[in-house]
């Protein structure tokens, strides 16, 4: 099975299917020229975008993702501030520094193209790498498509459907699940709690202590984004001119008089996921959760209910386990990619997680956690992606405030019942695959329709 560590993955802005995972199969790419020998026999790269990458491509810094992976660059690990220089250095000076030394011609404008025409039938997101020799033989090429949350996949991945009586193939867990019901089950059968089901899983995957580290880093990059997020204060890059107001908000909050009115709890949530959605924006370092695009409502609700108590550390861990459990369930059933299913597979799913996650760590049972997740997503059903001007700023960064407050409000409805909801989390889930698949495509991560096209770009 996935780990929740696959679904929370540090990376930089602003998109992890644009951005995050064009990275990792640029890299990939390179690493396999290098193992198969064809790198020094390598004298030209050029790279074609399809899909939802090449249609919104430049506003999510798809060119740049291609090159710092061609260079070998990591996105869990690079600088974002190094990486800008990189980038800003192969675009003057047109060349490819490769793994042996040599420096290999490379044209970012023109040799990476925007295939526009092209719309991959397993994924929109499509991205082509071919590898000339001399004579312009085609000595390599490779399609991969980038499935959202910085996930990767080749067509003989993507043409592997998953059943419910079959378990993925991968490491052995000793509680294996592909859908919520039997992951309630087996919390059941064992009188376990969902983050407990899953901290299991990982404990068969790692030693507990690595996980827990992995687990806290993952908090702690999220805190230093809100950190990072309430300081930064101009304009965010693209051409929208969009001013970041988390810190004005911030201050507001902070010099204010203490206040017991009941919509201030708006203001807080709001503000860190703003925080966090204005530093994507900006290219800053972010965790996917479940991607970019819907990477401010976790962190917001943890920040605000987990980080400030005595047991914090435990309360981020088993926020996240619980979080990253659902978030395996909407992976695995349907897709978490707003080039495939909209924004409801990537703000709606964050909702879903968080609202779980929140209803763990407030002392909810399994089936009170699986009613949270059901109730942020069902009232996400239908969501649209439609940026405006190609980038992840309107409506994405207020669109993450009005999600971490609905999460919160979800967790809420469900401590009230004790009973299953009418609707599953089972059935929600395929009611959004459903959804997504009906969607029109000008409605999914292209740019053609909605805010995108009625809103005049300044």
């Amino acid at each position: 099975m996935l780990s929740v560590l696959d679904i929370f993955r540090v990376g930089i802005g602003p998109s992890s299917s644009h951005t995050v995972g064009p990275i990792r199969i640029a890299n990939r790419f390179m690493a396999h020229l290098a193992s198969s020998e064809k790198l020094s026999r390598t004298a030209r790269i050029e790279a074609e975008l399809q899909g939802s990458l090449a249609l919104t491509g430049v506003g999510h810094a798809t060119p740049k993702a291609v090159v710092l992976g061609l260079l070998g660059l990591d996105p869990e690990t690079l600088d974002a501030e190094e990486a800008d220089r990189l980038v800003a250095q192969a675009y003057e000076q047109k060349v490819l520094p490769l793994p042996d030394g040599r420096k290999m011609k490379f044209d970012p404008e023109t040799d990476i193209r925007f295939a526009y025409d092209v719309m991959p039938d397993l994924h929109p997101n499509g991205l082509r790498i071919k590898a000339y020799d001399e004579g312009g033989e085609v000595i390599a090429d490779e399609t991969w498509y980038s499935t959202g949350g910085g996930f990767i996949a080749t067509r003989k991945q993507l043409e592997k459907p998953v059943e419910d009586d079959i378990l993925p193939v991968g490491d052995p867990v000793p509680f294996g699940f592909t859908s919520a019901a039997q992951l309630l089950e087996l919390c059941q059968t064992n009188g376990l709690g969902i983050y407990e089901v899953i901290l299991a899983n990982e404990d068969a995957k790692r030693p507990r202590e690595k996980t827990e580290a992995a687990l806290d880093r993952i908090a702690a990059v999220m805190m230093a984004c809100i950190d990072r997020g309430l300081m930064r204060k101009g304009e965010l890059p693209g051409g929208l001119k969009v001013r970041r107001r988390a810190p004005e908000i911030w201050q507001k909050l902070q010099e204010g008089p203490p206040s017991n009115e009941r919509e201030q709890l708006f203001d807080w949530l709001n503000v860190y996921a703003m925080a966090v959605n204005e530093e994507n924006a900006a290219g800053g370092q972010v965790v996917t959760a479940p991607t970019n695009g819907a990477a401010g409502i976790i962190p917001s609700v943890i920040r605000h209910y987990c980080a400030d108590t005595e047991d914090a550390p435990e309360r981020m861990r088993k926020f996240l386990l619980t979080a990253g459990g659902i978030g395996l369930l909407y992976k695995q059933r349907a897709s978490i990619s707003g080039a495939e299913m909209g924004c409801q597979g990537e703000v709606g799913v964050a909702c879903s997680m968080a609202a779980g996650g929140l209803a763990a760590v407030w002392g909810g049972t399994p089936q009170q956690v699986a009613n949270a997740a059901e109730i942020g997503m069902e009232h996400n059903l239908g969501l649209t992606c439609d940026p405006v001007g190609g980038l992840v700023q309107i409506p994405c960064i207020e669109r993450n405030a009005i999600g971490a407050v609905k999460a919160a409000n979800a967790a809420r409805l469900a401590l009230h019942s004790l009973e299953q909801t009418k609707v599953s989390l089972d059935q929600v889930i395929e009611t959004m695959r459903q959804t997504g698949l009906d969607m029109s495509s000008k409605y999914k991560e292209t740019s053609q329709g909605g805010l995108a096209v009625n809103v005049i770009e300044c």
